[in-house]
């Protein structure tokens, strides 16, 4: 048996080694070598593009390095490729982007933004932190989460560990799921996605965790700025095209919702001159919300325990779903 393993890792072969006894491994430094060394591969580690695809003739199983799938599934010929299993990376940046989300709705609710601009100025005010709304044109004071309601929209890895830090600072929480009602007793009530737009009028903070899928692609869009609260949070880190950001744009603009923190954009990166920049009650963050200081090292404990059970011919963890799309 041989695996090609992308060398994310350097210096850990030896650890792979030991859960897989008797396995070819090869480390390869990019696409370009795993495609050269993957003809005669059972399987490939961390890496997959066309070339890969087309050179693995006896491939089995691919691991990904990343949670969202859909470039992958766009690859030609992996749709014929009915026995190919694909795993990825999913709930691995849960943490750190639950803890990015909780974080871009403090600072929009303490109005963290405003201080660091009025600290760059050296300026002590504390006019425009509690005083009228710069984007409402109403009295508007720094807000409390405690006892507020969230929405979280897509209840997977990054969606449902949100919801467990937001129940922990005594918010209300409630979901949408497109597999089932089920949810943890963190969260009040788990909601169909075909559902959503009869929740959204409740909800304080919402936060979009969605993969991108046909179903879900542009699916934020006006009919749903039209409900949500004058005073809501709209965070979004799952996928930039989840949500239509000309919507977004006028619906912030118009004052339909108080402010948004956007880890991704459509398009992506954000051109320079796009009004969202420039708006008082945006926060911007350049895709980076499930990095962490602790994501790798749980990405290796996947990759090595899924190695060890392709190895011992034992069920994969977390197997990609191609017709759903995550």
């Amino acid at each position: 048996m041989k695996v090609v393993v992308a060398d994310l890792w350097p210096g850990r072969t030896a650890e792979l080694a030991e859960v897989a006894p008797g396995v070819d491994l090869v480390v390869v430094g990019d696409g370009q070598a795993a495609a050269a060394e993957v003809h005669d591969a059972d399987a490939v580690l961390g890496v997959l593009n066309a070339d890969i695809l087309a050179a693995g003739d006896r491939l089995r199983w691919v691991q990904l390095a990343s949670a969202g799938v859909e470039r992958y599934l766009a690859i030609p010929g992996l749709a014929d490729a009915e026995d190919l299993v694909i795993t990825n990376a999913q709930r691995i940046f849960a943490p750190g982007g639950a803890e990015h989300a909780l974080g871009m709705a403090l600072v929009l609710a303490r109005r963290f933004h405003t201080a660091l601009d009025l600290q760059r100025e050296r300026r002590w005010d504390i006019r425009p932190l509690t005083g009228p709304s710069p984007y409402r044109g109403e009295g508007s004071e720094l807000l409390e989460l405690r006892g507020r309601t969230m929405l979280v929209i897509g209840l997977g890895g990054i969606g449902t560990e949100t919801a467990r830090i937001a129940h922990g600072i005594g918010m209300r929480v409630i979901a949408t799921r497109n597999s089932s009602r089920e949810g943890p007793d963190f969260v009040e009530h788990v909601g169909l996605a075909s559902e959503l737009l009869d929740l959204v009028p409740e909800a304080d903070v919402i936060v979009n965790a969605l993969p991108l899928t046909p179903e879900t692609d542009g699916l934020i869009g006006e009919a749903f700025f039209r409900l949500t609260r004058p005073t809501a949070l709209y965070i979004t880190l799952g996928r930039g095209r989840t949500t239509d950001t000309e919507a977004l744009t006028n619906a912030l603009r118009e004052g339909r919702i108080g402010g948004a923190g956007l880890d991704v954009t459509e398009p992506e990166p954000l051109p320079s001159d796009h009004p969202l920049w420039g708006m008082p009650n945006v926060i911007i963050t350049p895709h980076l919300g499930g990095d962490s200081d602790g994501h790798m090292e749980r990405m290796w404990v996947l990759f090595r325990e899924n190695l060890r059970r392709f190895a011992a011919g034992e069920p994969l963890l977390a197997v990609v779903n191609r017709e759903r799309g995550y």
